[in-house]
């Protein structure tokens, strides 16, 4: 059945591979969530506890 493409964003590593699971990057008091799939997994339990602990670990 005929459909229309869709396009996404998809992180790449330095050496060109595609990076197929969040990335996350710290800076100087910041957290940046790189690569996410799809709302629905930003709003996922076990990632939200992933992210939290990475900024309380930023706090340490």
């Amino acid at each position: 059945m005929p459909t229309h493409a869709g396009v996404r964003a998809q992180a790449v590593d330095r050496s060109g591979a595609m990076v197929d699971d969040f990335l996350l990057r710290h800076g100087p008091r910041q957290l940046h969530v790189l690569n996410a799939p799809s709302p629905a997994a930003t709003a996922a339990l076990e990632i939200g506890r992933h992210i939290a602990d990475s900024l309380a670990d930023l706090g340490r």
